[in-house]
């Protein structure tokens, strides 16, 4: 928490300083020379870097240094599945398969049932989280991740296998340890201070260091497992870490499923994204002729936001879009709907894609290499 925003894993409010947040959390940013370093290893740029998306990191030039010394790493990351997911909840799944694409690294994607339903105040049964974590791994997979890389496992199937290691971590974690990272209190129920130690496991499934592509809201999660990795005989974890796409609503926070109008989900109508995105926070002036005059600002306006932070990567395009808005000779509701066709084609082939991992599903979660690989540590 600082002074005027919030960020934690289950909040984030107000105008985000990232630089501030930088120094809470007690990370790096991405600095030119790291940034050209990653872009030289991975052969080619990401606009989700170029443009400081993914702004700040933990241990990332460890990373670079194993790899470039043939050790390399692996990847992980994960979905609370309490609802369906929006496109907040999908871009960092893209950067994700960008990284195993570029450096040929293992994918291990965490379905969190079990924490879900632990958030009591979500109201969710376990039913529902079940049946979450798979309608959410539908979506995962339509990302197009590498089959025999990838592993997608639900908490409450796998746990079998990931308890004698969550038992480790969580002798090594007190009470008042959690509950100063965490915000618990005595109120909170036992489950909820059990979970970070679960969430602690998959950083540990090689013998490699893990990278962490992640919105920085949950970094305290990996701030306690490199206190204590080391002591297990692993590697302290990498991360590296990403702005917030802004809501609908306005350029400050971070969208919310508890409010849909901030959101744009995978699931939703081309009537309901038309009307949504008609209605985004604008920065645009009150009439089109002070708009010609004046010009607009693209700095808080989501239409453009949402441009610069996934859906225009073309760099020349989007600064001619930058200069026109400035000048006026684009109007807000132009801009609207340029993002409008952009986000309509998006989701249209994200949806085919999504209808074709119906078949493929077992493929990351039971069949694949590395899911064959994983489950057969159940029985050794």
């Amino acid at each position: 928490m600082v002074d005027e925003f919030i960020v934690t894993p289950w909040r984030v409010e107000g105008k985000i300083d990232y630089a501030r947040l930088i120094e809470h959390f007690g990370t790096s940013p991405i600095d030119d020379e790291l940034l050209n370093r990653l872009i030289r290893d991975a052969g080619e740029k990401h606009h989700l870097l170029t443009r400081r998306i993914f702004f700040s990191h933990r241990d990332l030039d460890k990373v670079l240094d194993d790899w470039e010394s043939g050790k390399g790493f692996f990847l992980y990351t994960g979905r609370g599945p309490s609802g369906p997911m929006h496109i907040g909840h999908i871009i960092p799944f893209y950067f994700t398969k960008w990284l195993q694409d570029r450096f040929k690294a293992n994918v291990y994607i965490q379905l969190t049932d079990d924490e879900k339903f632990l958030e009591e105040e979500r109201g969710l049964t376990l039913e529902d989280t079940r049946r979450w974590a798979r309608e959410n791994a539908l979506d995962i997979i339509a990302v197009g991740f590498d089959p025999d890389r990838t592993f997608i496992f639900q908490d409450t199937e796998y746990i079998r296998n990931m308890y004698p290691l969550a038992l480790k971590v969580a002798r090594k974690i007190n009470f008042s340890w959690v509950r100063a990272v965490f915000g618990f209190d005595m109120q909170t129920n036992i489950g909820m201070s059990f979970y970070p130690a679960i969430q602690v496991v998959p950083s540990l499934f090689e013998r490699r260091r893990c990278l962490i592509p992640c919105a920085i809201d949950q970094d305290p999660y990996w701030r306690v497992q490199r206190d204590i990795a080391e002591s297990l005989g692993f590697y302290k974890t990498a991360a590296i870490h990403s702005k917030f796409l802004p809501p609908l609503t306005g350029p400050v926070g971070k969208m919310s499923a508890s409010r849909p109008e901030s959101a744009i989900y995978l699931h939703e109508d081309e009537k309901s994204i038309r009307k949504k995105i008609w209605k985004a926070y604008s920065g645009g002036q009150p009439t089109a002729e002070l708009h010609r005059k004046l010009g607009g600002n693209p700095e808080i306006d989501v239409a453009f936001q949402w441009l610069y932070f996934f859906f225009e990567p073309d760099d020349v395009k989007l600064k001619k879009l930058e200069e026109d808005y400035r000048a006026g000779k684009i109007l807000s509701g132009e801009m609207k709907l340029i993002l409008t066709e952009k986000v309509l084609k998006f989701i249209e082939e994200h949806r085919a894609r999504r209808e074709e991992a119906k078949e493929l599903l077992h493929l990351y979660m039971y069949d694949g290499e590395l899911a064959r690989e994983m489950w057969r540590k159940i029985h050794e």
